[in-house]
C-alpha cells in the first residue's frame, strides 16, 4: 500500500508550471505594442480652430505649427518668432523629408501672421502646406 502513496507524492513535486514561455510571450507583445504605437505630435498650445464643411483628415502631418489668438507662433511646444519659421521648418523637414506642414490657426488670429507662416514653410522647401479646421 505504500507504493501508490509514494507515487502520488512524487507527482506533486514534479508538477511545477514553467513560467518562462509565458514571460517570453508577454515581453514580445510589449515590444510589439511599443514599436507599433503611433506617437501624436502636438504644436504646444490649444487652438480654437474654425469650422469648415469641406474639412478632411490629413494622415501624415509631420510638422505642426500653431498660431494662437494673440498671433504667437508655436512649433514643438516652443514659442518662436515668425521670422524663425523658415529655419525651424527647414530643420524639421531635413529630419523627415516626407513630412507635410499643417498650420493650426486660431479663429481670431490675423491673416498676416498666417501668411507669414505659410511663406516661411514654403521658403523652407515644403510646398504641401495645409490649414487645420474642425469638421462641421
Amino acid at each position: 500500500m505504500r507504493a501508490p502513496f509514494a507515487k502520488l507524492l512524487e507527482d506533486e513535486e514534479e508538477s511545477e508550471i514553467n513560467m518562462t514561455p509565458m514571460l517570453d510571450v508577454v515581453f514580445i507583445m510589449l515590444i510589439f505594442f511599443i514599436v507599433t504605437a503611433s506617437f501624436v505630435r502636438e504644436a504646444g498650445i490649444d487652438v480654437n480652430r474654425p469650422e469648415a464643411a469641406t474639412a478632411v483628415q490629413k494622415d501624415r502631418a509631420g510638422i505642426l505649427i500653431a498660431i494662437n489668438a494673440k498671433g504667437e507662433v508655436w512649433i514643438n511646444k516652443r514659442r518662436i518668432d515668425v521670422r524663425a519659421v523658415e529655419a525651424n521648418v527647414a530643420r524639421l523637414h531635413a529630419e523627415n523629408p516626407q513630412a507635410t506642414v499643417v498650420v493650426q490657426a486660431d479663429k481670431k488670429a490675423t491673416t498676416d501672421v498666417l501668411i507669414k507662416v505659410m511663406d516661411g514653410a514654403r521658403s523652407a522647401g515644403v510646398y504641401d502646406v495645409s490649414i487645420a479646421a474642425k469638421e462641421m
